[in-house]
């Protein structure tokens, strides 16, 4: 359904500084604009995404105090508390602003958050306006993350390391081992009391999946009986908005002529992500084994990774 007066109707937009769910969260509000809400989106200073490729849209951004900060050098569980903690008073500014100017923003619909931020949900409660979760994993990643928090509840864990192959109680699609987490060693609390925020829906009214129903058919239903809230899947968003640029980083598109002359399905690509940090050795490991693998093979490596960390004579051995 195509919204009537599209100036009046106005959906706010809270991605996290993350790349994996900054992406999600700049492609669906083209699909909300092509039904006619105007969009608004609150990021933070970390990683804020370039406001020039998106003119459609309004940008406002939340003082966090990390703008200058490196998030693949930083502690995650460092930085989600304290953007939680410093952006919620400029949202709340912002969004008392915007409904006091409903004729310059539009009248605020609902607010669609990534789950990292989940000071919007108090924000949001406090001002009485809804709220809906994009959630940026996938739903088999949260029925196991879910399904750890019930079992630690009741003190399954820690585990020996005997038991890790056996199947999880109640959910014998997944094993012990499946769950996103260590089992063998008591987590600490202050993290367990993060994981746990970041895996609750707060007062959401829905969740936005950015799956399809054939591909998690049966950890789909599985969420969808733990949150009990209507679930839209309306994935892949990659491919609804197919010609839309969201990397943060300057990307790198001299790979592609070197993959046109390479066999179909024969190229192994590694990417650890924008976050994940590899100590010396274990780089040094990974060079070796995709070289002994004898596959070409695409392996992603940021810029703080130098040539330097590379084995000597590694680049001759192996070449193209």
């Amino acid at each position: 359904m195509v919204v009537e007066e599209a100036e009046r109707c106005c959906v706010v937009l809270v991605p996290s500084p993350f790349q994996g769910h900054i992406t999600p969260m700049l492609q669906l509000p083209f699909v909300l604009y092509a039904k006619g809400f105007s969009i608004v989106i609150n990021h933070s200073e970390l990683n804020p995404p370039d406001s020039s490729k998106y003119p459609e849209f309004t940008f406002l951004q939340l003082k966090d105090g990390l703008s200058n900060s490196d998030p693949s050098f930083l502690n995650l569980f460092d930085i989600i508390p304290e953007v939680n903690m410093n952006c919620r008073v400029p949202f709340q500014d912002y969004l008392v602003e915007m409904m006091e100017k409903p004729e310059t923003y539009g009248q605020i619909s609902c607010i669609v958050y990534d789950h990292l931020m989940y000071f919007t949900t108090e924000v949001a409660d406090h001002l009485k306006l809804p709220t809906i979760l994009l959630r940026a994993s996938s739903c088999a990643y949260m029925e196991a993350a879910c399904t750890f928090f019930l079992l630690k509840a009741e003190n399954y864990f820690p585990l020996p390391e005997s038991q890790l192959p056996d199947p999880v109680p109640k959910v014998p699609t997944l094993r012990f081992k499946d769950l996103p987490f260590v089992l063998t060693s008591e987590i600490p609390e202050p993290i367990s009391q993060l994981l746990e925020k970041v895996a609750n829906t707060g007062s959401s009214v829905a969740i936005i999946w950015n799956t399809i129903e054939n591909l998690e058919n049966q950890a789909l239903s599985w969420v969808q009986q733990h949150y009990r809230v209507p679930i839209f899947t309306i994935g892949p968003l990659h491919k609804i908005t197919s010609s839309l640029q969201t990397s943060l980083a300057e990307q790198d598109t001299g790979c592609i002529s070197w993959l046109d002359t390479q066999a179909p399905n024969s190229v192994l690509y590694v990417s650890l992500g924008s976050i994940v940090v590899m100590d010396k050795e274990e780089f040094i490991e990974t060079a070796w084994g995709l070289f002994n693998s004898n596959q070409p093979f695409l392996w992603v490596v940021r810029r703080s990774a130098t040539e330097h960390d590379l084995p000597d004579g590694y680049l001759e051995a192996v070449g193209d």
